[in-house]
């Protein structure tokens, strides 16, 4: 899950859970037969007033604003700039041209995107109104309206910072077939400052918050910003949430990483995550769920809750990991004519997952409500989400 990033594994067999096996696995590669075991529920969200602004937006995001540029292409555009099948990078000298190629010589369209908005913009999508904030830099131009536009469309507050002499960020999203490559140019995303965070006017939406999300591109722009809220968070026993968003976080950012690695309440990735995870960190493991279980009993700076792990893995179960132990999740498969687009589809099911934490549903139930939203996404044209939900929480 990554930046303006879809889960790219998750496309053509995804849709609700239907039930869940539990293994217990450990870094030593041993595991258990399947035993049953109880999934302790979320605690229960106060329910947000209208009368008091501040405390109606619960659900605090922070990460990369961009506008995605979205084509069908070849795979010689891809061999020209050097971009793999279903990869997610940040754009160097190299890519610069890329973004005009794509509008001179193909037929794009275009979306508001960066991972963590598109999953705030999922989350509002099943919670009540005024219910999400997502914070990001972007710059003083047309692209920036677009995003302001789309948000507030969608019930989504936006707190942006204003670059004034750098464009808004842009993502392109590279499409062959049902394979997605994104190439992100962060630009004005890339200039965020943790004085913004620090704001009077941010600061109290940080306090009034009570759930955090993180996207890991962050890592790429400031750190010190994600440190102040991991820290606040586990400091006022609030729920702080995070992303490993793409292989390369792990690999190349690796120390930023580690250091919020003790204040996750749940982290977040798909199973190429996992293993770079695993890689760059020399745990000589292969096997998602004993990476899962690795990660989930790291050490906690906030002792009063267990780490949650949530590994996706396209068509194979959802695993989550709490303490060692592991649930698989089965999805149902998604019918490959139905699908659209999957762009935006790790996300989608991020934000889902989110609705349902903040509603103070217990585990299944977010990760169902996370293989629905994602169901929905890949059957749209771009990370959008219909206009009519077909989705109950339990």
């Amino acid at each position: 899950m990554g930046d303006g990033k879809c889960d790219l594994s998750f496309f053509s067999n995804l849709a609700m859970s239907e039930g869940a096996r539990v293994t217990r696995s450990s870094s030593s590669g041993k595991r258990s037969e399947p035993s049953e075991t109880s999934t302790a529920k979320q605690p229960p969200l106060k329910k947000a007033s209208t009368e008091n602004l501040l405390s109606e937006y619960t659900l605090f995001g922070i990460e990369n604003p961009l506008l995605d540029i979205s084509a069908v292409v070849t795979p010689e555009l891809l061999a020209k700039y050097e971009v793999k099948s279903n990869d997610a990078i940040l754009a160097d000298e190299k890519h610069k041209p890329l973004y005009a190629d794509l509008v001179n010589n193909f037929d794009v369209s275009y979306s508001a995107g960066g991972a963590a908005q598109n999953t705030l913009r999922g989350a509002q999508w099943l919670l009540p109104p005024k219910s999400t904030v997502y914070v990001g830099a972007v710059g003083k131009d047309e692209n920036a309206d677009k995003l302001r536009e789309v948000a507030k469309d969608e019930g989504l507050r936006t707190e942006y910072q204003i670059s004034e002499d750098t464009p808004t960020g842009v993502c392109g999203v590279l499409i062959t077939g049902h394979e997605r490559s994104l190439v992100t140019d962060l630009q004005a995303a890339n200039t965020y400052k943790v004085s913004h965070l620090q704001s009077k006017e941010i600061w109290s939406l940080v306090e009034n918050a009570n759930y955090f999300y993180v996207g890991g591109f962050f890592l790429t722009v400031s750190p010190e910003s994600a440190n102040l809220i991991a820290k606040y968070a586990a400091a006022h026993d609030k729920m702080f949430t995070m992303n490993l968003s793409a292989p390369f976080i792990s690999q190349f950012f690796k120390d930023p990483l580690d250091a919020l690695a003790p204040y996750w309440d749940i982290v977040f990735g798909n199973e190429a995550e996992a293993i770079a995870y695993s890689e760059s960190h020399d745990l000589k493991l292969t096997n998602i769920s004993e990476i899962a279980a690795h990660i989930s009993k790291l050490p906690k700076e906030n002792s009063k809750r267990q780490r949650t792990v949530v590994i996706t893995q396209g068509a194979e179960p959802t695993l989550v990991a709490i303490d060692g132990v592991v649930t698989e999740y089965p999805v149902v498969a998604v019918n490959s004519t139905k699908i659209v687009d999957t762009n935006g589809a790790g996300d989608a099911f991020v934000g889902g997952y989110l609705a349902g934490l903040v509603l103070g549903k217990d585990i299944a139930e977010c990760v169902r409500a996370g293989q629905y939203v994602a169901s929905e996404v890949i059957q749209q044209s771009g990370p959008t989400y219909p206009k009519i939900k077909n989705f109950e929480f339990k």
